[in-house]
């Protein structure tokens, strides 16, 4: 947790009412109104009081970003770690279903969400190529289509982490 509610509550009470004071202040010297000086010992305390909520919003400032780039890196961690988990999920799967090199690309290609137009284009071959290769595949691992086979996948993460 970042901090306290109570100290959070505490430090924007602070910043707003040394805010205001110094806001009317500005406020009242520009429209040139007349009121009674405040007592300069009140003053000093007043403006004691901005330093140090000041200085607690930078604290809690920093304290807040260090949070935030902690929570990213162990984001980034976790992702990272998720990602390696998923490509060798696919390697036992591929090698558990005898796909050839080929149609390990295509897999691969296929489970990204590319279009087997795409596919052709990027192994340089025909579309009708790799339709074959995804029918291949298909049948390999038990399946009836790109939805299917990405669920086998996602399946199978959901139960490791379980």
């Amino acid at each position: 947790m970042l901090a306290h509610p109570v100290v959070i509550g505490v430090v924007l009470v602070i910043q707003a009412v040394c805010a205001f004071f110094f806001t009317s202040e500005i406020l009242i010297s520009v429209f040139g109104l007349r009121i009674a000086p405040l007592n300069w010992q009140l003053y000093e305390f007043v403006e004691i009081g901005a330093a140090i909520g000041l200085i607690l919003g930078v604290v809690l400032g920093a304290v807040a970003i260090r949070h935030a780039r902690a929570r990213s890196a162990r984001a980034e961690e976790a992702l990272r770690a998720a990602s390696g988990a998923f490509m060798e999920v696919l390697e036992e799967r591929f090698t558990e279903w005898g796909l050839t090199p080929a149609e390990r690309d295509v897999a691969l290609f296929a489970i990204k969400g590319m279009s087997t137009q795409e596919i052709a284009e990027l192994r340089q071959t025909s579309e009708g190529t790799v339709k074959a290769q995804t029918n291949a595949i298909y049948r390999k691992a038990g399946v009836s289509g790109r939805p299917q086979l990405l669920s086998l996948f996602i399946d199978e993460l959901m139960n490791a982490s379980a």
